[in-house]
């Protein structure tokens, strides 16, 4: 009795809490749980005898302790033996366990709708700061429960990991459902649950979950038309004041409040809301090109006038300018489409980086056998391809999904080579694209420190999102689209170079000199060989515009 007391009086020294409440009041003795279990069945007995004089009509008051019932289940929880109560086994560790995941889902869940709502109006963006603000609160939570896990007696981590991850999860694909046709419901979720629910709570603005509004509150603060991206500095800059406005630090606190689970999910959005650009662009591309008669006319007229394209078009300026001035009016629809998915691209490179680095420091032996693997696999679909006698992947075998999933959590993958949407054959589709490039130069100029930026920020243009996102449009088709793209500007380069030589202008021409550092840019972010730039523009004029610059 004395080593028990003297433990009752170490455990109320030391108070743990969790969600503000002491670990202490369900820390209890053996002698306590005895004592309340004496209580409830003197109770029982009492209230029996009570019965039986009210049948036999006697009228005495039996005075009746009354015991907390709360005290007598939190005691029993403690207990490390299982109970039959009311003919139903119980696990009171289980109930414990499950107490406190319904109430870390409550809590997680509450912290996350309240912690990301942001004010479209305020004049410097509330992202970062509500990030650190909602980092504090959910390491609280994290750290409150490494801290309790030793003396409740249940793996603490664990249950943060899977509930967290749950909560994320359920709330990216409530997010999504909004991109699709067929919705996801709750009874069909794999993350909700009717034992441990996670609550869902009223929208307060077009987004339905808090991963939509930090996905928006993203695109709003990195909207092209209002920011420049600098892609040596993984920055971006305000067009007009040339303030930082955001960084790829954005991510790392990302990283840091919401975890790998939250860079998947916002990576796994923005690849719906590419979708959805795409989709609509080519809605666009049909009602503005494909039905517009004038429009026709004009690119067959310049079709006509650049075939062969391994020719040199004389009097280029004339039937170029004159093609863009006569479909001027469709460029700003395009502008804005192209730039859209450019946007999104590059915050998808920066979610793997961000992905990428945290798995190789956290996790080297994980980031180095998803690697290996991830080449074995390719050398050996590779050399089924020569030689289709070797082994190959089965239609029913998952191994391929499987691996890319785990890639994409890991950050290996290049989002430029995705495919997002199924296409069909687009007439005058590389021909448009090119005119709309060419049209587009004009409004950037060439700066040796910083690349490609824009002339007037009242006409705004940022060059990353324009590359990426025509590149990305670009491998949704067939690859013929893209060989004949890059003879059309190919043709473009030599003729206008052509053309100063004959008039004897020493200057390189601006236009040509960003069609240049497309096909520079274009082979950079596809990883391609040079050659396939040098197919179409002779290697000399590479080395020779880097000079005159």
């Amino acid at each position: 009795m004395k080593g028990l007391k003297k433990m009752r009086s170490n455990l109320k020294l030391c108070r743990p809490t969790i969600f503000g409440v002491s670990c202490c009041k369900v820390v209890m003795s053996f002698t306590e749980v005895s004592r309340a279990l004496k209580s409830y069945r003197f109770n029982q007995s009492v209230q029996a005898a009570q019965d039986q004089r009210d049948k036999k009509g006697e009228k005495s008051q039996i005075p009746g302790t009354v015991f907390p019932l709360d005290l007598i289940t939190t005691e029993l929880f403690l207990t490390a033996i299982y109970c039959i109560l009311i003919c139903t086994q119980v696990d009171p560790k289980q109930l414990l366990e499950d107490g406190i995941r319904k109430e870390l889902v409550k809590r997680v869940a509450f912290a996350l709708h309240k912690g990301l709502i942001f004010n479209p109006r305020a004049k410097s963006s509330e992202l970062m700061p509500k990030l650190k603000e909602l980092g504090a609160t959910m390491d609280g939570f994290h750290r409150s429960f490494e801290y309790i896990q030793d003396y409740v007696n249940i793996y603490g981590l664990k249950i943060w990991q899977e509930e967290v991850s749950r909560i994320i999860n359920y709330n990216v694909e409530q997010e999504c459902n909004n991109f699709l046709r067929t919705k996801i419901q709750d009874w069909q979720s794999m993350y909700q649950s009717t034992h441990i629910p996670i609550p869902k709570f009223t929208p307060v603005d077009e987004s339905v979950t808090f991963i939509g509004r930090l996905c928006r509150e993203i695109l709003r603060i990195t909207d092209p038309k209002m920011t420049c991206h600098i892609d040596q500095l993984n920055t971006w800059y305000d067009m007009k004041t040339h303030q930082e406005v955001t960084s790829s630090r954005l991510f790392s606190e990302i990283q840091t409040t919401l975890g790998t689970f939250g860079l998947n999910g916002l990576d796994r959005l923005l690849c719906f809301m590419i979708v959805k650009e795409l989709q609509n662009f080519l809605s666009m591309f049909q009602k503005i090109i494909l039905r517009d008669r004038t429009v026709q006319d004009t690119l067959k007229t310049l079709m006509n006038a650049v075939s062969p394209l391994k020719s040199i078009v004389a009097n280029s300026n004339k039937i170029y300018f004159s093609a863009i001035a006569k479909t001027q009016k469709i460029w700003t629809s395009y502008l804005e489409a192209i730039m859209k998915v450019g946007q999104m691209q590059i915050l998808r490179q920066q979610i793997a980086n961000e992905l990428n680095y945290s798995c190789r420091f956290d996790s080297k032996h994980l980031a180095a056998a998803l690697e290996n693997l991830n080449k074995a696999l390719l050398a050996d679909i590779e050399a089924h391809y020569q030689d289709p006698s070797l082994p190959y992947p089965k239609e029913d075998n998952t191994l391929l999904y499987e691996i890319a999933a785990y890639l994409e959590a890991a950050g290996m993958h290049n989002p430029l080579n995705k495919i997002y949407i199924t296409t069909k054959r687009l007439p005058y589709f590389p021909v448009v694209n090119f005119l709309f490039l060419i049209a587009q130069l004009p409004k950037l100029q060439y700066n040796k420190n910083l690349g490609m930026v824009c002339r007037k920020p009242a006409d705004p243009v940022d060059w990353p999102p324009l590359v990426l996102g025509l590149l990305t449009l670009l491998k949704q088709f067939h690859s013929r689209y893209t060989e004949q793209f890059l003879a059309l500007i190919g043709q473009f380069i030599r003729s206008t170079v052509e053309q100063c030589t004959s008039q004897k202008i020493p200057e390189m021409p601006a236009d040509v000199v960003g069609a240049l550092l497309f096909l520079e840019d274009y082979v950079r972010y596809t990883k391609l060989p040079r050659r396939v730039a040098e197919a179409h523009v002779p290697n000399f004029i590479f080395d020779e515009f880097r000079t005159v610059l």
